[in-house]
């Protein structure tokens, strides 16, 4: 069981990565100039990535949500990642990631990952 954990572990942390490579995506295909686009292409990813490790991650600075709500916020993010890919007319990709998200999300919340120690 350990070893599926941690296969599925690393699942979850390449779709986080896959989460904020969609909004840098999302942020340089958006309408506007090449300044606002690769604005939004640093922004918008930096902005995911800061409020993960402060509010969602295992050793989050600011653990204020418990499991079941931070699992609830993550897939707040993979769906928000999902639409932004939908948005910029990657509607396929975004689909799937948002298909492979709620399986990743559902086995690591029910196998109770959080507790494994690796």
């Amino acid at each position: 069981m350990k070893s599926i954990g941690g296969i599925i572990l690393v699942l979850f942390f390449l779709l986080e990565l896959g989460a904020i490579v969609a909004f840098g995506y999302w942020g340089y295909h958006v309408e506007g100039g090449t300044a606002i686009k690769v604005l939004l292409a640093i922004v918008a990813p930096l902005a995911v990535a800061i409020a993960w490790g402060m509010f969602l991650s295992p050793k989050a600075s600011v653990p204020i949500f418990s499991f079941p709500a931070r699992t609830a916020l993550k897939l707040v993010v993979f769906i928000g990642a999902s639409e932004a890919l939908y948005a910029v007319g990657q509607s396929s990709l975004g689909a799937a990631f948002l298909a492979v998200s709620i399986v990743i999300v559902a086995t690591v919340f029910l196998l109770k990952l959080h507790e494994v120690k690796m």
